[in-house]
C-alpha cells in the first residue's frame, strides 16, 4: 500500500513553517539588495511573521516599495 500521501500534521506544520520562514529570508534580502533599510522591530515582525498569504502581500510589495513602510502598509515611501 502506498502511503507516499499520506500526510501528519505535524510534517503540514514543519512545512508550512519552513515555507513561511523562506519567503521572509527572501523580503528581506530583497530588501536589502534594493537599499531599503529595515528597523530591527521591521526585521523582526518578517521574521515573526507565519501567515503566508500577509508574506506573499509584502513580497509582493518588496518588489516596488521605496521604503520598509511602504511595504507593511502598502503606502509608497
Amino acid at each position: 500500500m502506498d502511503l507516499s500521501s499520506f500526510q501528519s500534521q505535524t510534517a503540514q506544520r514543519l512545512r508550512a513553517e519552513g515555507r513561511a520562514e523562506g519567503r521572509a529570508a527572501n523580503i528581506l534580502l530583497l530588501l536589502d539588495h534594493r537599499g531599503g533599510e529595515l528597523s530591527d522591530e521591521e526585521r523582526e515582525r518578517v521574521m515573526g511573521c507565519s501567515d503566508f498569504d500577509t508574506l506573499d502581500l509584502w513580497f509582493r510589495r518588496a518588489v516596488t516599495a521605496s521604503s520598509a513602510a511602504g511595504v507593511f502598509d502598502g503606502q509608497e515611501g
